[in-house]
């Protein structure tokens, strides 16, 4: 593996994006932004912008740590992919298989779903996280331990019909990386949250992961999380119910800074690079390549971009109080990494203007 990117170690070599990205944050009228650029396995840019509460005046720094929302995914099947190689899960594993316990109470279409239908959005699952006949709220409503949230929402939704064949339709769902989640959960006998730690984090020295809300309820020590209500921005307090709940975390709850984020999108190129990795070239390659003819997998999508050299990957993360977004183009050994306090179109398009500016200043 590559030298894991820092900007501690060579911080007179790294470029302060503050200028990129101010006037972008104040004309999206954002809270904070921030981003980091990767090139050569080096971190060569940095930013962060804004402040960590809208009126308040405590400014965000480097080191301070963001949600990726959706983003999450890649991390989960990361996860997947290390038990893979160490052969606890497999990909021929049906969901049945896996939970026979629940093959009187699982719809009969779910018998034959794999981890390969899980990790590219084509089990059939609907794209509501949300049980059928019920609000968002409903998600929240499942008690216990997180471990044991997630078993009574994959109970809940495998008695569901799905919306398609399995391996029929491409339908964006968090349903699919919270059951790989628990399939990697079931596998390994310990909680996702320990598992993504112990085999992901830790692997590539990223110490500064959470879970769920950012910082501490009453404090400004972290980013907090803002939420338009159509034209009013509402700060939200950390806490158990300002993020999405545990039975969801496989699909989007990881928190970081985006100095540790930056580790592990390096990994990822160094794995497509075909250089030396925390996984083998076949997983990398699993991981990134797209099944069913589509153009999504293992919490990537695949695309080509000019600027990139062919081949990019992209995806965007939100639980609608944040938002993140990363570009990994491997040709060019480069990438980029945004995200900001807030959720809603504004801080969408924010970060896509974020990206492009970065990728015109520092690659093209």
């Amino acid at each position: 593996m590559a030298s894991l990117p820092t900007i501690s170690e060579a911080a007179e070599n790294v470029q302060n994006a503050d200028s990129l990205l101010e006037p972008i944050r104040v004309t999206s009228d954002l809270p904070a932004l921030a981003a980091v650029t990767l090139k050569g396995g080096k971190v060569i840019s940095q930013g962060a912008v804004g402040f960590r509460k809208a009126g308040n005046p405590t400014r965000v720094t480097t080191k301070d740590k963001f949600h990726l929302g959706s983003c999450t995914k890649a991390m989960t099947a990361h996860l997947c992919a290390v038990l893979l190689e160490e052969k606890r899960l497999d990909r021929e594993t049906t969901v049945l298989k896996a939970f026979p316990e629940m093959a009187k109470t699982m719809h009969s279409a779910y018998h034959e779903v794999t981890l390969d239908h899980l990790l590219s959005h084509r089990s059939g699952f609907p794209g509501e996280s949300w049980l059928k006949g019920h609000d968002f709220g409903e998600t929240r409503r499942f008690s216990g331990s997180p471990v044991e949230q997630r078993m009574a929402y994959l109970r809940a939704i495998l008695k569901e019909a799905p919306d398609a064949k399995p391996g029929e339709k491409y339908i964006y769902s968090n349903r699919n990386f919270t059951v790989a989640g628990v399939l990697a959960e079931r596998a390994a006998k310990t909680s996702w949250e320990m598992l993504i730690e112990q085999k992901v984090f830790r692997p590539l020295k990223i110490g500064s992961a959470g879970f769920g809300a950012m910082g501490l309820f009453g404090k400004v020590d972290q980013p907090l999380q803002h939420l338009l209500d159509g034209e009013k921005r509402v700060v939200i307090e950390p806490g158990p119910d300002a993020d999405n709940p545990p039975s969801l975390a496989p699909a989007g709850t990881v928190h970081m800074a985006l100095e540790d984020w930056a580790k592990f999108v390096q990994d990822h190129l160094d794995g497509l690079r075909g250089e030396k990795g925390t996984l083998t070239s076949d997983l990398y390659r699993y991981l990134h390549t797209p099944l069913f003819g589509g153009e999504y997998m293992g919490g990537w999508v695949k695309t080509k971009r000019e600027w990139g050299g062919g081949n990019v990957y992209t995806h965007t993360g939100s639980n609608t109080q944040n938002f993140a977004v990363v570009w990994m183009a491997p040709t060019k050994n480069f990438a980029v990494l945004i995200a900001t306090n807030q959720g809603g179109d504004a801080a969408a398009q924010a970060c896509d203007q974020a990206a492009a500016k970065l990728i015109q200043t520092y690659l093209l």
